[in-house]
C-alpha cells in the first residue's frame, strides 16, 4: 500500500491546464455533474468549469449537469451558466426506476462522449479549476492509468469552531475500517468515499452503479477487480467545502455502504450465497408528534436498500443515442 501511494498519488499542482492541453492529443474530456437540489451551488462550478477550462483553455470538450429529480431551480441554473443539462429519467427510461446518485452518475456517462469521463458533485462551494484539472492529470498522461480518484482536506464548521478535518465522519468510522479489513489493497486511498473521479471511459462502462450512497465503494472495489490496483490513482485537491449531512443521515449512508460491501463479499463467496441482509434501519428522533411516552423519542425506520445499474456497456443499446434536455 505505501509503496503504491508513493508511486500513484500526485498533487493537482503538477497537472496545469496548458500542460494537459498538450497531452491531450485527441481525446475528448467530458465533465459529469449529478445535481439534485442543487441551485445554490451548481451555477458557480459550472461557470468556473467553462471560463478556465473550456473558453480559456479548451480542455473540457463537454459539460453536462444531470438533473436528478430536482424540484428546485437547478436545471436552469445550470443551464444559465453554460452547462448541457439532461435529465436521470429521460436517460434511462425505459429501464426499472432506480434512485440515489448512483444512477445519477450512470445516466451521466450515458448522455457523456468523452474518452475521459470526470465526475464532480454539485454541492461544492468555493470551486476551482483545478479540481477538474488535477483529477484529469494522470489520465491525459500516463495510459496504464484508468481511474483516479480525488482526495482532500474536509473541514467540519461548526457553531463555535472548525474541524479542520472532521468532514469525513463517514470514511473515518465506517468506509476507511471497512476496507481496510476486506480489501487492504485499497488502504491507501485518503478518501475512497470522494465524489470526485475521473475514468477513461471504456472501464467505466465494465462497472454497475449502485444506486444509493454505495456508489463509491462499488467502483472502487469493482475496479480493483476489474484493472488491478496499479492502474488506480489519487490526486490531492487541496480543501473541499460543501454542505454537511446530520448524524441521522450519515447512519443511512453508512448502511447503504454497508449493503454494498456485503454484496461484494459475496461475489467473492466471503459472505452467505442467497442470504439477504435486512434493508431497514431503525433510527430514533427526539421529541415529534409520535414519540413514544416511555422513550420519548420517535421512531423512524428508513429503507437503506441498494440496487444496481448493470454495466453501461450491457445496455447501451437501451439508452437513448441522443441526449435529452431537462426542463
Amino acid at each position: 500500500m505505501e509503496a503504491w501511494a508513493t508511486y500513484r498519488t500526485s498533487s493537482a499542482a503538477d497537472w496545469t491546464p496548458g500542460r494537459l492541453l498538450r497531452a491531450k492529443g485527441d481525446s475528448r474530456v467530458s465533465v459529469v455533474l449529478p445535481a439534485r437540489n442543487e441551485e445554490a451551488t451548481v451555477g458557480a462550478i459550472v461557470s468556473t468549469i467553462r471560463q478556465h477550462l473550456m473558453d480559456r483553455v479548451p480542455l473540457v470538450d463537454e459539460l453536462i449537469v444531470v438533473d436528478s429529480r430536482s424540484t428546485d431551480q437547478t436545471a436552469r441554473v445550470a443551464r444559465a451558466a453554460g452547462a448541457e443539462v439532461v435529465s436521470q429519467d429521460e436517460m434511462t427510461r425505459g429501464l426499472p426506476r432506480l434512485t440515489g446518485k448512483g444512477d445519477a452518475l450512470w445516466a451521466g456517462l450515458a448522455a457523456a462522449e468523452g474518452d475521459v469521463v470526470a465526475f464532480v458533485d454539485a454541492d461544492l462551494r468555493d470551486f476551482r479549476p483545478h479540481f477538474v484539472a488535477g483529477l484529469l492529470g494522470p489520465l491525459l498522461t500516463d495510459p496504464s492509468v484508468e481511474f483516479v480518484k480525488g482526495f482532500y482536506h474536509r473541514p467540519l464548521v461548526g457553531a463555535a469552531s472548525v474541524e479542520a478535518d472532521g468532514g469525513g465522519r463517514v470514511t473515518e468510522l465506517m468506509a476507511r475500517p471497512l476496507l481496510n479489513l476486506f480489501w487492504p489493497e485499497l488502504a491507501g486511498f485518503v478518501q475512497p468515499l470522494a465524489g470526485e473521479y475521473a475514468g477513461r471511459r471504456a472501464v467505466l462502462e465494465q462497472v454497475p452503479f449502485v444506486s444509493g450512497y454505495g456508489v463509491e465503494t462499488a467502483m472502487l472495489i469493482d475496479l480493483l477487480d476489474l484493472v488491478g490496483l496499479d492502474a488506480l490513482a489519487q490526486v490531492d485537491l487541496g480543501e473541499r467545502k460543501h454542505r454537511h449531512q446530520d448524524t441521522a443521515a450519515l447512519g443511512r449512508m453508512s448502511a447503504q455502504i454497508m449493503l454494498t460491501a456485503w454484496s461484494r463479499l459475496q461475489r467473492r463467496g466471503w459472505a452467505s450465497p442467497g442470504t439477504v441482509p435486512a434493508a431497514l434501519l431503525t433510527q430514533f428522533r427526539r421529541g415529534g408528534s409520535d414519540a413514544l411516552p416511555s422513550l420519548e423519542r420517535e421512531i423512524v425506520v428508513s429503507d437503506v436498500s441498494v440496487q444496481e445499474r448493470p454495466p453501461l456497456a450491457q445496455l447501451r443499446h437501451r439508452v437513448p443515442r441522443r441526449r435529452v434536455a431537462a426542463a
